[in-house]
């Protein structure tokens, strides 16, 4: 029943539920970076403008990072896997739709709409995981599920690559969305099959918390928007919607206060932050994705606007990175249980130190052979990448309840996308502004993933942070802690 030391059991249904899972999590984000290297293709196809452009890419995280929260509420609710099930059959036709799209106004709305999907989708993921599995099984699943983050990340432009030179002509560009059509079609036949079912909650049917919701939703969208929009809307003024922003979600968690004091269903317990170990790590997972995901951002727009590469040369770049970090996330499942925060920081420690190496090959390097010279240091950050995410996941929801795990998943997920939106406009206005004052690409590409450190070496401040505050408790508190996951 159980797995042995080996690996996981291939006849355990568990596990063939995981791959189901993963299967949809890495379709959905690749979604994410797939569609750049097309956005050439659809200017010419659909004669879209720069705005529509910038709303198919940026648009699709928006929406996800919107639904995330109230989507994992909903499983934890009505059910996992019909949650699942239903976000995958919706993302499976958005991706149609998208693909048959007749105008760039069109492609934006169906966009939207496919990242909605995913955003049903990617809560549910980290909650099943939960479900099914307890202790060491359930810190290798996570690793499992870290390798397909990293990986999903770094191969998205060269996925795109391929299939826009494979198809070729005006319409190339349809085939970024049509290929989720056979994998959507087959991992909804095989969740059908596979997935468990949520156990039943106690006690009467439960509310959705409607004003949660929209104040979370409106609270995360004004904190969004100017970071995704950040090139395209010009002038400071949106910079005013970060306190609104701001704002909206100190008025979401005195909302949320309420409801649990009158004995209402929130839409987050409030209950998970007094959990150190679930705070500190989703702030660390926002502080990390601002970090490094904007690697893949400068260095694709150097190699392809600076560099003169196309895009599945650009895309092939990223593999070192791709397979470091697969084999980095399946070691720390291995490890975690094990070393604990040490990991993380470790992990932290080892992408810092590869992305100088990134740019030093990059000052170094003689022209279009920096892909070759900056390999090697990719390799390595893909690998400290893995001994990161992975298994900072594990730790992040080791104490959360079972029965909150979905909620808890989507609080830790929409950190990721805000991390990333963030990390994108800082490190982007970094590197376009080097640009803009006549730097050569390599300057302002060493400026932007020098930026890139200083973020991540934050992220690293927490974990130190952290491991000192372990440390200095009483290990009598520290074994209350660990009784809560029992409650």
């Amino acid at each position: 029943m159980t797995t042995d030391r080996a690996g996981p059991d291939p006849h355990d249904r568990r596990w063939k539920a995981l791959a189901v899972c993963l299967t949809a999590a890495f379709m959905t984000l690749l979604d994410t970076s797939i569609v750049n290297v097309a956005l050439p293709s659809m200017e010419r196809g659909l004669h879209a403008s720069t705005a529509d452009l910038s709303w198919v890419m940026s648009g699709y995280a928006l929406t996800l990072g919107l639904v995330l929260v109230p989507a994992g509420r909903l499983g934890d609710m009505r059910g996992r896997r019909r949650t699942f099930l239903t976000g995958l059959a919706l993302f499976t036709l958005a991706s149609a739709a998208c693909g048959l799209s007749s105008g760039a106004g069109w492609l934006v709305l169906f966009r939207l709409l496919q990242g909605a999907s995913a955003g049903l989708i990617a809560p549910q993921t980290s909650a099943l995981i939960q479900q099914m599995f307890q202790g060491a099984e359930r810190a290798r699943a996570f690793g499992i599920m870290g390798s397909t983050i990293g990986i999903s990340t770094a191969v998205g432009p060269l996925a795109g690559g391929l299939l826009i030179q494979a198809a070729g002509g005006p319409d190339a560009w349809r085939w970024v969305f049509y290929v989720n059509l056979p994998i959507g079609v087959a991992v909804c036949c095989a969740g059908l099959r596979l997935l468990p079912h949520s156990p039943s909650s106690p006690g009467k049917r439960e509310c959705f918390d409607i004003p949660g919701v929209l104040l979370l939703g409106s609270g995360v969208l004004a904190l969004m928007l100017p970071l995704v929009q950040q090139q395209q809307w010009h002038g400071r003024l949106k910079w005013a919607l970060l306190p609104i922003g701001a704002g909206l979600l100190v008025a979401f968690w005195a909302w949320e206060r309420r409801q649990g004091r009158r004995g209402h269903a929130p839409l987050v317990d409030l209950k998970l932050f007094s959990l150190r170990s679930f705070s500190l790590g989703a702030l660390l997972s926002l502080v990390y994705f601002a970090g490094f995901t904007t690697l893949f951002f400068v260095y694709t727009l150097f190699l392809q606007n600076g560099m003169g590469y196309g895009a599945l040369a650009a895309g092939l770049s990223s593999m070192p990175f791709a397979a470091g970090s697969a084999a980095g996330a399946a070691a720390g499942g291995r490890l975690v249980v094990r070393f604990g925060r040490k990991l993380v920081i470790a992990g932290l420690c080892t992408v810092a130190v590869a992305m100088l190496g990134v740019v030093a090959a990059v000052h170094w390097a003689p022209g279009r052979g920096v892909a070759w010279a900056v390999a090697l240091p990719l390799l390595v950050a893909g690998i400290g990448s893995g001994l990161t995410i992975s298994p900072n996941t594990t730790l992040t929801l080791s104490l959360v309840p079972v029965r909150g795990g979905g909620a808890a998943g989507g609080v830790l997920q929409t950190a990721q996308r805000i991390g990333s939106a963030a990390g994108v406009a800082a490190v982007g206005s970094v590197y376009f502004a080097h640009l803009a004052n006549r730097a050569a690409p390599a300057t302002a590409l060493q400026y932007g993933l020098l930026t890139s450190v200083a973020i991540i070496l934050l992220a690293l401040c927490l974990a130190f942070a952290d491991l000192h505050e372990r440390r200095a408790r009483p290990r009598t508190e520290q074994k209350r802690e660990a009784a809560r996951q029992e409650a």
